[in-house]
Parts: structure tokens; sequence; C-alpha cells
């Protein structure tokens, strides 16, 4: 049995890491690769807490320069990259709120500490990436017509019995075809987790 490919997930997951190990060690490369992967995540966390574009920026820029300085200071086994990054931006954002010097539209102090990050972590992100992608390849391993109303159905919100009058069906084998289709794709799911 062929090896199944890694998702794109699992690789970026792991791309961030070896980014991490290879700063640590004085690769000046790998700090441009963390950048490009988890900038767009930490200015909004940074933003967030600070309310304005220009001193989520200038926190941003420290989180990387302080990164730069301290890379040897992470711990793979206490957290994943993008964890320990995000914490690092938060509290980059915090220290900016304490010296006082903000712009308007700053959270209070008080206030930042336990502020929550509304975007799902990174780490889900993957995981939910991963999922999709396992969810497609499930989806296209069954024939063709029970993929296209199963994506009709789930996916473009149409309903059973629009799709029974649409492939000239009775209703009840429209909901056969359709619930075998789940029933493959849960045992293939099911598969793929114990895999």
């Amino acid at each position: 049995m062929a090896a199944r490919p890694r998702p794109a997930s699992a690789e970026a997951r792991e791309a961030l890491r070896e980014a991490m190990e290879r700063l640590a060690a004085g690769d000046q490369s790998a700090l441009e690769d963390i950048y490009r992967m988890t900038r767009v995540k930490l200015f909004g966390i940074t933003l967030r807490i600070l309310g304005d574009r220009k001193e989520a920026e200038d926190a941003l820029q420290d989180v990387y320069i302080n990164l730069w300085q301290r890379a040897d200071r992470y711990d793979p086994a206490r957290a994943s990259p993008i964890s320990w990054l995000a914490t690092f931006a938060r509290n980059r954002a915090i220290d900016r709120l304490r010296t006082g010097k903000v712009r308007g539209g700053a959270v209070g102090i008080e206030e930042a500490a336990p502020l929550p990050d509304e975007a799902p972590l990174a780490d889900a992100l993957l995981v939910d990436a991963e999922q999709a992608a396992q969810i497609r390849e499930c989806i296209a391993g069954l024939d063709e017509r029970t993929q296209t109303h199963i994506r009709a159905a789930f996916f473009d919100g149409h309903t059973y019995a629009e799709l029974a009058e649409q492939a000239d069906v009775p209703l009840g084998t429209m909901k056969s075809w359709i619930r075998r289709g789940l029933q493959r794709l849960r045992a293939c799911l099911e598969a793929s987790e114990m895999a």
C-alpha cells in the first residue's frame, strides 16, 4: 500500500517548526519564512489589542526583532510555534500599552490581558484544513452521481426534492442515493482517522 500524501496543513505546520529551528541556529533566511507564514495572524492579534494600524505594525516589528534575538528560547515541547508566537505578539502589544504612548483606539491595559483572540488559533485552522482535505479526498472516492448530489445538497443548499426533480427520479430514490453516499463517506473518514 502506498503511503498517503501529507495534507498541506501538516506540511505548513512542519515548515514553521523547521523555520523556527533554523532561526534558532542562526539562519537569517528563516526569519523571512517565519514572517511570511505568521504575519497575518500576529498582525491581527496586535491590531485587536492596540486598535491602531500603525501601532500594530510597530508592535509586529518588535515581535520579529525580538524573535530574531530570542529564537533559541522557543521550546517545541511546551507549545506549537504559532501558539508561542501568538503569545509573544500579545505580550509585545500589551507592553506597548504599558508605556502609555499608544494612540487612541487601543483597549485599556486592564482589558488587554484577558482579551481573547476571537480568530481560531492557527493550530485549529490547520486541523480544519486537514479535515477539509480529507473530506474532499473521500468525496472524490465516490461515484460521480453521488458526488454531484452530495455537493448539491450539502454545499449548494439544494433540497432532496429539488435534486430528485432535476434527476427525474422519485424523492425516495434520491434520499437513498444520498444516504448510501453519506454512509460511504463516513466509512472513508473513519478509516482515515485510524490510519
